[in-house]
């Protein structure tokens, strides 16, 4: 009846709001987007976690998940392993504080469509999550100009990428927290894993990269320009 009486007085009825999946381990963050975002879009679920991400998006197959890169569990490139070619359908937009070449590069080569950073305004983030529901790629501004220089298949991040790819996700952040600076402890404190794990972790990351402590690392990373 209501599509009879659209078509007939000319008028076309409001498309539905994008369906949107929130993927971030801050409730408070989940809970400012979900204000920002509004009626705009209908959140049909929200996770914390790599695992409980993986078992709403499955459950709800939204039309865009809004994700964090960084989460207990993994990572968002580990979400995006597991889902992008069984939800072909599912668009990701990542919504990161971190701006690291790593991380965009990462995230985007895992099937993202996007990545924007949390200094994003609430009326830009509803466009993002349009236009990417639409089939649009949608950085940053101050990212963008990267993400073309970096798909150029330069030399320089070609072997940054084939370096980092040697690496699990777990021991990229803690490549990524050791390099900026932290100790064990501290870097065991942000990824909830012991001293004793963290350790494991850096001795597999100076493995792989054939270096020889965590100074090394240090200016390896530095060099490279992933901090």
């Amino acid at each position: 009846m209501t599509d009879q009486a659209d078509q007939a007085s000319g008028t076309t009825p409001p498309a539905r709001p994008v369906r949107v999946v929130l993927v971030d381990d801050h409730r408070m963050f989940r809970s400012g987007v979900r204000a920002e975002l509004g009626a705009a879009v209908e959140v049909v679920g929200e996770a914390e976690d790599v695992d409980s991400a993986i078992r709403v998006i499955e459950a709800e197959q939204p039309d865009v998940v809004l994700l964090d890169v960084h989460l207990p569990g993994g990572g968002g490139r580990q979400i995006l392993a597991t889902l992008v070619p069984k939800l072909p359908d599912v668009r990701f937009l990542a919504l990161s504080v971190s701006d690291a070449p790593e991380d965009v590069i990462s995230v985007i080569r895992g099937g993202a469509r996007g990545y924007v950073t949390k200094s994003i305004t609430g009326p830009e983030l509803t466009a993002a999550v349009r236009r990417v529901a639409d089939g649009d790629a949608v950085f940053s501004p101050r990212l963008a100009g990267f993400v073309l220089d970096a798909f150029a298949a330069t030399t320089e991040v070609a072997a940054v990428d084939e370096d980092l790819d040697r690496l699990t996700q777990r021991e990229r952040e803690v490549l990524r927290l050791i390099a900026r600076g932290y100790t064990y402890k501290e870097v065991g404190k942000s990824l909830f894993i012991s001293v004793k794990t963290v350790e494991t972790h850096v001795s597999a990351v100076l493995r792989k990269l054939q270096l020889s402590n965590r100074y090394e690392l240090s200016r390896w990373a530095s060099d490279r320009r992933l901090v």
